[in-house]
């Protein structure tokens, strides 16, 4: 995960708030009669800082602001009774150790938070491990994207695979998230894999995994029977030709291809139902081709891209965005629309975005590759 600066800047300004309250309440006692009470800028000192600063920072804090008070009675005196200045100076004392006992409270929250998505990350990574880099002489890099920091497993889904027919994508996006995503998930992704080595044609790939869905459905209460569907995408990057594409939509955000010159359009296919949803449409896919020449691109995403807003409402564009640019790798390309994205919506995601892009080197040894490699 990366940090922002703005992020670092305002924690360190935000290390320095406790002292200008010292300081402040300093000044300030100096200027008012002694009968004011303006304690409240140093127990608020140690207050600020347990959530967000370390406990040594915190203690140093407390310290702090305690001296500040039992100095500037001293130095009062006898102006003061000796009983109140006992009284403000036990009082910030006593507020500054609860300020550790909440730093330290705060901190194993922090550590169970940390422990629980590191769980998530894992199971993430193990429902949906990282597609391999090269695959039939094509590159492919991933991205992965939460709207949230702590949000636990959500619902897109991808895998790359070289298989005898040549290398076949998916892209997807579960309705939700938790556990019924996740389920829905392992099942999409484990029918996906069993299907590609052993159906010639893409559209048999899809009636498994519809099948592989709608059978689980109804043996498992978590998956929602009634509203539950996945919107997928599945391409077919085939043997021979390996100029070409074949693709199957089922509801999914179109890809993009973009070309050598920096042509970018996205890639129609036939309109389905999303996969779940079968039963509402019964009828055969039906894949659609398309051109994919050397030192061409392919971008799948899903909906976490094409329907991030900015502050205005406005969706972001990857056609409109990757138009005339030029990327020297997959990897490249899908690090340019993560921040194509964070960029247009302010960091603020409204949903979580999985991509995939996949190169077509423009040597002729990607094709050679390509024709002579064995399922992956």
């Amino acid at each position: 995960m990366h940090t922002s600066a703005p992020w670092r800047a305002g924690v360190w300004a935000y290390a320095w708030l406790p002292a200008l309250l010292v300081a402040i309440g300093t000044w300030l006692d100096f200027q008012t009669p002694p009968h004011v009470t303006l304690t409240p800028f140093y127990v608020a000192a140690p207050l600020l800082a347990a959530p967000v600063l370390s406990l040594p920072i915190t203690a140093a804090y407390g310290v702090l602001a305690t001296g500040a008070v039992a100095a500037q009675m001293s130095w009062r005196i006898p102006e003061p009774a000796w009983s109140e200045a006992t009284i403000k100076t036990g009082t910030v004392a006593l507020i500054s150790l609860l300020a550790l006992v909440i730093n330290r409270i705060v901190a194993r929250r922090d550590q169970r938070v940390a422990a629980a998505q590191n769980v998530a990350e894992a199971v993430q990574r193990a429902v949906v491990p990282e597609p391999p880099d090269r695959a039939g002489g094509l590159t492919v890099a991933a991205r992965y994207r939460a709207a949230q920091r702590n949000t636990l497993i959500g619902g897109d889904l991808y895998a790359v695979r070289e298989t005898p027919h040549g290398v076949r994508i998916l892209i997807g996006d579960v309705r939700g998230k938790g556990l019924a995503a996740t389920e829905a998930v392992a099942v999409l992704l484990g029918a996906f894999r069993e299907a590609a080595d052993d159906e010639p044609r893409l559209e048999s790939v899809t009636a498994r995994m519809e099948t592989a869905l709608m059978r689980e459905r109804r043996k498992r209460a978590a998956l929602d029977a009634v509203e539950g569907f996945t919107t997928a995408l599945l391409v077919e990057v085939p043997r021979d030709p390996p100029d070409c594409l074949r693709l199957i939509n089922r509801g999914h955000p179109p890809p993009l291809l973009l070309g050598p010159g920096g042509a970018a359009d996205y890639v129609p296919a036939d309109p389905a139902l999303p996969l779940g949803l079968g039963d509402l449409g019964p009828g055969p896919d039906r894949p659609c081709t398309a051109g994919f020449p050397p030192g061409s691109q392919l971008l799948l995403y899903t909906d976490g891209v094409s329907e991030a807003r900015d502050a205005d409402g406005v969706f972001y564009e990857p056609a409109a965005s990757l138009a005339g640019r030029v990327f020297a790798g997959p990897a490249e390309l899908a690090d340019g629309v993560v921040e194509d994205v964070l960029e247009h919506t302010g960091g603020a995601l409204a949903d979580d975005m999985a991509l995939l892009a996949v190169d077509r080197p423009a040597t002729d040894t990607a094709d050679s590759a390509a024709n002579g490699s064995g399922p992956g």
